[in-house]
């Protein structure tokens, strides 16, 4: 019973979206909440038939072919259908007979895509767009997402429910931006496929199945988006390895208590190397073109990164490559992520007097560095600038890290004094 409870949550996060999406391409997306529903009641007559009469030989196209009937008598029961869905049949389909819902992979995959297009609509505020992108691209709970978001399901709910007013208000239509707006459109929804897996991979939630899920669900719509000619851009292949890079060392990163392991400390015996050369496929690709986007910048950096060595010819490119990024991209986390390169490159005097005029007084990141930058040569500074980066960060990942920094020190001063 456990088990195919299991099955059956797995089999929702990878059929719900492809459903759903398939479900709304035929009959607009004016009727989204009627395809989640009509999906999710397919789940349900599985979980109570299958625990009778036990699992069918094709669980998936069993789902398919009763989410069918349920979307086909759903529509013709109700005087919707002939008023507003038979005029969109026929438009689409030239018919209004013989309806068939086509769950065939070519169609799942580009009902997809087009779906993709149409939930990063830029009429829709992008945290609601991450929102409605995990809810019907990759089928999450809202549970799942307000865990995620680190807020409650009625925020979610409310959330994904202005993004569903907006796509009908809107008129969105299910279908690739023509070719003219097409590279625009592309870049929001790389975006929200970036912030997307920033949500995994720096999550504040504690849940390690939720974190690593969310990012390889990004990485599955970047692969989405490299196998349609015109969406295979240089800048999807860049974020894509990006993501694949990052993705290598989601392992390496937390600990046996739970607690984030700081990259200095990783094991690299746990990089997944498979993901890393992954990553060089992809990244070897994004070099066909002109265009360099902070993608490819992003991605150089975490190229460097996959090699655990001190050099200075590492911290050396590092440098130089956050100092492109910032000229393009600039934000707080680029410049204190150069500080530490430039510290690595050129020694802690250098990155001490850069540091002290950048004045991030709201960052807890900031009083960390800072830390760093002085322990050793003054630990009481160092302490006191741990002290006001644990009284200003959030999560408790983030103060246990800084603890056992400022415990350290505490050690430190012990040593010392018995030796004197």
């Amino acid at each position: 019973m456990e088990a195919q409870e299991e099955f059956l949550k797995h089999l929702f996060k990878q059929e719900f979206a492809k459903m759903v999406a398939v479900i709304s391409k035929l009959f607009g997306l004016a009727y989204i909440e009627t395809a989640e529903d009509i999906v999710s009641d397919a789940f349900l007559k599985a979980a109570e038939t299958w625990y009778v009469k036990g699992m069918p030989a094709n669980p998936a196209a069993w789902l398919y072919t009763v989410a069918k009937n349920n979307a086909l008598y759903y529509f013709k029961r109700n005087s919707l259908f002939a008023q507003k869905v038979l005029p969109v049949l026929k438009a689409t389909t030239g018919s209004d007979e013989n309806i068939e819902m086509d769950f065939s992979g070519e169609n799942i995959r580009d009902s997809q895509l087009q779906m993709m297009f149409a939930v990063c609509e830029p009429v829709i505020a992008s945290e609601a767009q991450i929102g409605l992108a995990l809810r019907v691209l990759c089928g999450f709970g809202i549970d799942e997402i307000a865990e995620a978001f680190f807020t409650s399901k009625e925020t979610i709910n409310k959330r994904l429910q202005r993004a569903k007013e907006k796509l009908r208000d809107s008129n969105i239509k299910m279908e690739m931006p023509p070719a003219e707006t097409l590279n625009s459109r592309l870049n929001n929804v790389l975006h929200i496929i970036y912030l997307l897996f920033n949500e995994g991979y720096y999550s504040i939630t504690h849940n390690d199945i939720l974190r690593k899920d969310l990012c390889l669900e990004a990485i599955r719509l970047g692969v989405i988006l490299t196998d349609y000619s015109l969406t295979n851009q240089p800048k999807t292949n860049a974020l894509m390895a990006l993501m694949c890079y990052h993705s290598s060392r989601l392992d390496a990163r937390q600990g046996n208590n739970g607690n984030y392991v700081l990259y200095d400390e990783q094991d690299e015996s746990l990089w997944d190397r498979a993901l890393v050369e992954q990553g060089n496929y992809f990244f070897s690709l994004s070099a066909r073109g002109e265009e360099v986007t902070s993608y490819h910048i992003e991605a150089s950096i975490a190229y460097w990164h996959c090699k655990k060595n001190d050099s200075a010819e590492k911290w050396e490119n590092i440098l130089e490559l956050y100092n492109r990024l910032l000229q393009i991209n600039y934000s707080p986390s680029v410049a204190l992520n150069r500080l530490f390169a430039l510290y690595k490159a050129k020694g802690r005097e250098e990155a001490i007097t850069e540091a002290e005029t950048l004045k991030l007084d709201n960052n807890h990141f900031y009083f960390v560095l800072l830390g760093e930058l002085y322990k050793g040569t003054d630990n009481d500074k160092a302490k006191q600038h741990y002290h006001k980066g644990l009284l200003l960060a959030k999560t408790q990942a983030d103060k246990n890290i800084i603890q056992r920094k400022m415990d350290e020190l505490d050690k430190d001063g012990l040593k010392a004094t018995k030796h004197r």
